[in-house]
């Protein structure tokens, strides 16, 4: 059997929570062989992630608390996109010196993906910084942040992957296109 519309098309929609951060709703969708079926989605305004590398090459991450994980993990700074931000360079600019006292001179784009498509329209931003300096008087973090900076080498991130310490997708593809750059000669 081969499908030629994959596309599953709204009927009605229920809002079944919206918070700060989130919004759960639950769509009827009719389905391409025209039954009906439900969707729980988690709708999200996005973030940015930054692969900060200082330079005597080592990546900038934050350990943090993480409830829904119930531990403390390490993470490439990061931070959700505000409701009507178009800037996200200015996003990261501004999560990367809240969170870790560096400004960058170099900024790129490395990618923007889904986070979780299966039920989520999430998309993370992920940039790349360079040439960093500490800020003298950096923007203050968020008040209900504890975060504490750490500053790994390739291999000490690689081994904090294979340890548990960071096991959130978003800093591990930061460090696997680290390591692609690094083998490239970036």
């Amino acid at each position: 059997m081969t499908v030629d519309n994959f596309e599953e098309v709204t009927v009605s929609r229920r809002a079944i929570f919206k918070g700060k951060v989130i919004e759960v709703v639950v769509d009827e969708v009719k389905l391409p062989s025209g039954e009906m079926s439900q969707r729980e989605l988690v709708l999200h305004n996005g973030a940015v992630g930054i692969m900060a590398v200082t330079s005597d090459d080592k990546i900038v991450l934050v350990e943090q608390f993480r409830k829904p994980l119930e531990k403390t993990v390490l993470e490439i700074p990061a931070g959700k996109i505000e409701v009507g931000e178009t800037c996200y360079k200015e996003r990261a600019r501004r999560e990367l010196e809240e969170e870790t006292s560096y400004a960058a001179a170099d900024w790129s784009l490395i990618s923007d993906f889904a986070t979780a498509p299966g039920f989520s329209n999430e998309r993370l931003y992920l940039y790349k910084a360079t040439q960093l300096k500490k800020v003298a008087d950096p923007l203050p973090q968020d008040d209900d942040e504890l975060i504490v900076c750490h500053e790994l080498t390739l291999s000490e991130a690689k081994a904090a992957i294979d340890s548990g310490w960071i096991d959130d997708a978003k800093t591990i593809i930061a460090i696997q296109q680290w390591e692609i750059q690094c083998l490239k000669g970036k």
